[in-house]
């Protein structure tokens, strides 16, 4: 499933008084205007107390060039309107609120004062037409292309994350547009500063002579986001003339849906790295732009939109909505894209904000980070009593549980003998709960279905129903392949697949009957939390009556997938239609009240933080100690490649050595409640899971004989294993090799 990205954000106009004169704008005067900085201040509050992470600031270009509008700054302390902009996102950036500003045509010097507190800015490109400075841009010589790409390049030499674009049918030919995305492409490839490209179509708009814009684009908004309907057609907000009643001047063409998907195309040619932004409020064909590549609807402000203020956004939920249906699924993003999140582009103090109010948006490099290069801040100091970790490993050693702060101090550790402490704490760990036996299981794995409505962002497996990658296996198709997992003497089938919104609690029912007439014995291990959840939407009952229908069915045990990060602040970005933490929880509980025995799961090596891995690890232990339902635990590291989730975040895969300790942190968190530690070798590879062995690690999982959904996030570890695969592992680790059964029962030993 593609995501669409959106910000979150409330427009602040500063001072609409501007230096240019385009006959396009409602936006700017030539009277004096200028909000005072308490009238600033009382926004910020109030954005501040809602859901709001960007302030969006729009200005007219140079307002100081009204004198009344430079004595008001000078009368407030500021020599230019910079400095005011400047206070005002210092301001911001005390409530939280990371600043994207756009305020005209500037030099460098303007642009590196406000790179010390913005996350990101932007300028319109508009055209590289020179015949529009004749027409819709006479009077206004900062619109000359020559000047605004120089700025474009000032904001690119001076590392900043930039958001630019082209407005078309404002006279310019097809072919200038083209060259406007060419000219935008050359300075990307230079700088790498351009995070998206907006492409806007004009619309006309009525002149509010003495009105405040700002007033009438809130107005609409609410309106708006109150009633779901489309602005278009509607009366204004202050009773003024509707948007599609007003004339087209003569210098201006209304643009087609063809040329727009054109534009799409073009710019994801040319700058294949940069999002591409779409106005979701200026015509109704922004969903067929989707269709067609665009990849972000800007900013949904809560204010309106100050720039055509009789045109409203929809709200995010009126968005996804509209999305969902087409099988997109609509996320959140920041000002500043994730690739930018560094001190190469965003000024420390922004991103002490960013780290502290929005940690699960920053790309992995981030989050981990620190600023004395350790990754947790420990520096080089020597591991011993009064350290954290030395303290942590001792309690962990003993089975204790462990703080939170003490298992983030343990995930976040980097120093080499910290962690080689660590391997040795989890490995006797292991040896007491396990002894010396490495043990697998000779089980098939069936995804029956990768048709999902969910849209996980760190999933390649999912497609929509209209992909051509989606599949829906066929019946018989499906008898074939549990004849042959018992040919091969399997003794489990896993099944799970993608939520398929024509399934019924009776459809799933279907599949586990299916089995059990082909092979009655043979152990069922099947349906994801999330997969029951969906049932229990579908059927209208609670998880306790599903469970009691799916074990009639012939369910032997559930798998703990869908966890994740059992964390909602990162479920959230990575999966926001997915079942939230306490809900997992749920079904887990209810899976054990059923007498069905569960593995339990964590996916990790993406934006989630050490602190929020030690509250994945305090729930599955607490569970644990509730039910003692749960067999195993695996622990499965994030494949970036064919996700949408690498793609936005510049993720890396984990490297062996962190994926490693991590695994012996997750034994250590455990402790004595969740005998069994399972390695992932589909995830980390064969050779990573014998190694794991000597990490806290006792089981080397299944032979699947399929797997598809770590194959189509772009695993290189195969999909299938033989027994003497698994035994040769367990031996070259110094293990005994011992087959056994979904439940732990040694079937065999080697």
């Amino acid at each position: 499933m593609r995501r669409v990205t959106f910000s979150r954000n409330l427009t602040l106009s500063l001072a609409r008084t501007c230096r240019c004169y385009c006959k396009y704008c409602a936006f700017a005067t030539h009277q004096a205007h200028v909000h005072p900085p308490e009238w600033v201040v009382d926004r910020l509050d109030a954005a501040a107390r809602r859901n709001v992470k960007e302030l969006l600031v729009l200005t007219g270009e140079r307002p100081e060039v009204n004198p009344v509008v430079a004595e008001r700054l000078r009368s407030w302390g500021h020599d230019d309107f910079t400095s005011y902009v400047r206070w005002a996102c210092r301001k911001a950036l005390e409530r939280g609120l990371l600043p994207h500003t756009n305020i005209g045509v500037a030099d460098g010097d303007d642009y590196m004062r406000l790179r010390e507190v913005t996350a990101s800015q932007g300028l319109m490109l508009e055209s590289v037409s020179k015949r529009l400075m004749e027409t819709v841009h006479a009077g206004s010589p900062t619109k000359h292309p020559r000047v605004r790409l120089d700025a474009i390049e000032a904001a690119g030499e001076a590392r900043i994350p930039f958001t630019s674009g082209i407005l078309v049918g404002i006279g310019e030919s097809e072919e200038e547009r083209m060259a406007s995305l060419e000219a935008l492409a050359e300075l990307q490839r230079r700088h790498g500063h351009i995070q998206e490209v907006i492409l806007q179509n004009f619309v006309p708009h009525p002149r509010y002579y003495g009105a405040e814009v700002a007033e009438i684009a809130a107005e609409a908004s609410e309106l708006r986001w109150a009633e779901g309907r489309p602005a278009s057609g509607r009366r204004v907000a202050g009773g003024g003339p509707r948007a599609d009643a007003i004339e087209w001047p003569e210098w201006a063409e209304p643009v087609t849906l063809a040329e727009m998907k054109r534009l799409v195309a073009e710019s994801r040619r040319l700058m294949p790295e940069v999002g591409v932004q779409v106005p979701p409020n200026l015509s109704d064909w922004w969903l067929d732009l989707v269709d067609a590549g665009a990849t972000d609807l800007g900013g949904l402000s809560a204010n309106g939109d100050h720039i055509s203020p009789e045109h409203p956004f929809p709200s995010p939920l009126q968005v996804r909505r509209r999305l969902r249906p087409r099988g997109y699924a609509l996320t959140e993003r920041l000002c500043v894209y994730p690739q930018y999140m560094n001190e190469e582009w965003v000024d420390r103090r922004v991103l002490d904000v960013l780290a502290e109010r929005y940690p699960t948006f920053l790309p992995r490099r981030a989050a981990f980070g620190s600023r004395d290069g350790s990754g947790n801040g420990n520096g080089r100091r020597a591991l011993g009593p009064g350290d954290p970790v030395h303290s942590a490993l001792a309690r962990g050693r003993a089975g204790d549980e462990l703080t939170r702060d003490e298992l983030a101090a343990l995930f976040a550790e980097t120093r080499p003998e910290a962690v080689a402490e660590i391997r040795v704490a989890a490995d006797e760990l292991r040896a007491e709960l396990a002894g010396d036996v490495a043990t697998f299981v000779v089980n098939r794995n069936i995804n029956f279905t990768n048709v999902c409505t969910v849209g996980c962002a760190f999933c390649g497996f999912g497609q929509t129903g209209r992909s051509p990658d989606a599949y829906e296996i066929d019946p018989d198709e499906f008898t074939v392949r549990v004849r042959e997992a018992v040919e091969f003497g399997a003794t489990e089938i896993c099944m799970q697949g993608g939520i398929h919104p024509d399934y019924t609690l009776e459809r799933y029912g279907g599949w586990l009957r299916r089995v059990k007439d082909v092979a009655p014995d043979i152990h069922l291990h099947a349906y994801s939390p999330m997969e029951v959840h969906f049932m229990c939407e579908r059927s209208g009952r609670d998880p306790d009556w599903v469970f009691a229908y799916l074990r009639e069915q012939g369910l032997g045990s559930t798998p703990g997938t869908a966890a994740e990060v059992l964390d909602d602040g990162v479920r959230g970005r990575i999966s926001p239609n997915k079942l939230p933490a306490g809900r997992w929880v749920e079904i887990i509980e209810a899976s054990h009240r059923a007498g069905l025995r569960s593995t339990s799961t964590v996916m990790f090596g993406h934006i989630e933080r050490p602190e929020e891995l030690a509250e994945h690890m305090r729930v599955v232990r607490a569970v644990q100690e509730r039910t003692g339902g749960i067999t195993e635990f695996v622990p499965l590291s994030f494949i970036p490649y064919h996700t949408m989730l690498g793609r936005t975040h510049g993720i890396e895969e984990i490297s062996a050595a962190e994926n490693l300790k991590h695994t012996a942190v997750f034994r250590l968190a455990l402790g004595r409640t969740v005998p069994n530690l399972q390695a992932s070798w589909v995830k980390m590879g064969l050779g990573a899971a014998t190694e794991a062995l000597s990490w806290g690690v006792n089981d080397l999982g299944g032979t699947l004989m399929e797997e598809s959904i770590s194959r189509m996030a772009g695993s290189r570890h195969g999909s299938r294993l033989e027994p003497a695969d698994l035994i040769g592992a367990a031996r070259a680790a110094g293990r005994t090799p011992a087959r056994r059964s979904t439940l732990y029962e040694v079937l065999e030993t080697y």
